[in-house]
C-alpha cells in the first residue's frame, strides 16, 4: 500500500482533510462531546497508516501543507474576539484574572511534574506552552530551546481533552455563565 501512496505529494493532506470530515459527520450525528472530530480525525489516519503500512514520511508529504495554515488560522481568531470586545471590556477583570490564573496554575503544574518526574529540562520547557494555539506554542518552544512535536502533541492532547470534558465540569460546578465558560 506505501508504495501506492509513495509518489503522491497530497496523500496526506488528503486522508488529514478526509478523515476530519467524517469526524465533523459523526460528530453531528451522535452530538457526544467525546466524539471530537479531531480525535476522531486522528484516531482513523493511524488506523489508515498501520492497516495500509505508509509511512509517515509518506503522510507528511502531503500533511505538512496544513503546517503552514497554522499561522494564518490563529491570526483568524482575532476577528472573532474583535466582535466580542464590548463584552471583553465590560468583564475585563474576571478576564484578566482568569487568564493569569490559568497561566499561573499550567505553568506552577507543568514545572511541578518536570521537577517531581526529574524530566529533562527540555522536555519540560516543552510542555509548557500547551495551553496555547499551536502556532504560538510552536514559536514558545523554540525560543526555549524546546522540542516542537512535542509542543504540538502536548496541545492537541490538551485542546481534546478540554474540548470533550468542558460540558461536564461545567454541568458539575454549574458554571452557566458565558464569560466564565468562554474562558474556561
Amino acid at each position: 500500500m506505501n508504495e501506492l501512496f509513495g509518489d503522491s505529494v497530497f496523500f496526506g493532506l488528503f486522508l488529514s482533510l478526509f478523515t476530519y470530515w467524517i469526524g465533523v459527520k459523526i460528530k453531528a450525528r451522535f452530538q457526544w462531546t467525546l466524539l471530537n472530530p479531531l480525535l476522531i480525525a486522528i484516531v482513523l489516519c493511524i488506523v489508515c497508516l498501520v492497516a495500509g503500512d505508509i509511512s509517515y514520511e509518506t503522510f507528511n508529504q502531503g500533511a505538512q501543507y496544513l503546517s503552514y495554515l497554522l499561522t494564518p488560522a490563529t491570526v483568524c481568531l482575532a476577528l472573532p474576539m474583535y466582535r466580542q470586545m464590548k463584552e471583553l471590556k465590560e468583564n475585563w477583570l474576571p478576564v484578566l484574572a482568569g487568564v493569569l490564573s490559568g497561566c499561573a496554575v499550567t505553568l506552577g503544574l507543568v514545572l511541578l511534574c518536570g521537577w517531581f518526574l526529574k524530566m529533562e529540562q527540555t522536555l519540560t520547557v516543552s510542555l509548557l506552552p500547551k495551553s496555547i494555539t499551536t502556532a504560538i506554542a510552536i514559536g514558545v518552544t523554540e525560543e526555549l530551546n524546546g522540542i516542537s512535536a512535542v509542543t504540538v502533541a502536548a496541545v492537541i492532547i490538551t485542546g481534546i481533552i478540554g474540548a470533550v470534558t468542558a460540558g461536564t465540569v461545567f454541568k458539575l460546578f454549574r458554571i452557566n455563565e458565558p464569560v466564565a465558560q468562554g474562558l474556561a
